[in-house]
């Protein structure tokens, strides 16, 4: 999951399948993290981890929007989409995981340990996700 707003990486979950409960505690993550108190938009391609029971009713818990653009419009996941390939051409394509454990362990220090606190994308002024958010905050 990702804040649209800031691009940081709020939430996030591995396993070898993508069943709708993996998609549950990506979404979970970015709920606890963020903690909002307004309700919140949250886009999504069609697939069926979000169109399930589980998913709409997770959405009305916490007080969540759901937001799916029709058919053949790609732009909802065009920043997860980047992500995935800078993950993919700097970590992933660079070395060989031996088992899931390492691969889980390797998402975990590419998102927690560099992407989010190090990474100055250009859109963000060259800082970092939290002192663009922090900026952010102080202009308010």
């Amino acid at each position: 999951m990702i804040d649209l707003f800031s691009r940081r990486i709020v939430g996030w979950a591995m396993q070898s399948r993508q069943p709708t409960d993996l998609i549950l505690q990506a979404l979970l993550m970015a709920v606890w993290r963020l903690k909002p108190t307004r309700k919140v938009l949250v886009p999504s391609d069609r697939g069926s981890r979000f169109t399930s029971i589980d998913w709409a009713s997770f959405l009305r818990q916490h007080n969540l929007e759901h937001s799916m653009r029709r058919r053949g419009n790609c732009h909802d996941n065009a920043v997860a989409e980047r992500f995935f390939t800078l993950l993919k051409r700097e970590r992933i394509r660079l070395r060989t995981y031996e088992t899931r454990e390492d691969t889980r362990s390797g998402g975990f220090d590419c998102i927690e340990m560099f992407y989010n606190p190090k990474r100055k994308p250009a859109r963000n002024g060259m800082l970092s996700f939290a002192a663009f958010e922090r900026q952010q905050q102080r202009k308010l």
